[in-house]
């Protein structure tokens, strides 16, 4: 073989294999290019699912509050009512003490006219 020709192969293959690296070296730096496009993507996405749950988490907040406060002023309303309820049951219970004594009163008084009747025959 010439020396010709040997350089020819040889400047040739070095030709192949430096495109064949340059060819390597471009899809590697595409293939970068769309993992960091296809990253950036991903956490656009999370970034906004994650607004959006702390947008719900501050609605949820606020309506949690409100709960808290409408059950506080139900619960000093219930109070209030088993107080006048034990109230009203105190009063209930005089009433029929009251009752128990207006009646033996009464029984009193009608056995004393009855008497008093029978005295006048």
């Amino acid at each position: 073989m010439s020396t010709a020709l040997l350089i020819v192969i040889i400047a040739v293959a070095i030709v192949v294999i430096a495109f064949v690296a340059w060819r390597w070296t471009q899809r590697r730096v595409e293939e970068k290019r769309r993992e960091r496009e296809r990253l950036t993507s991903e956490a656009a996405g999370h970034r906004q699912e994650a607004d959006a749950h702390a947008t719900k988490a501050q609605e949820l907040s606020r309506e949690e509050s409100a709960h808290r406060e409408r059950a506080g002023t139900h619960a000093a309303a219930a109070e209030e009512h088993a107080e006048a309820a034990k109230s009203e049951e105190q009063r209930a219970a005089e009433a029929e003490e009251q009752i128990k004594r207006e009646g033996r009163a009464a029984a009193r008084h009608d056995e004393e006219a009855a008497q008093r009747e029978r005295e006048l025959d």
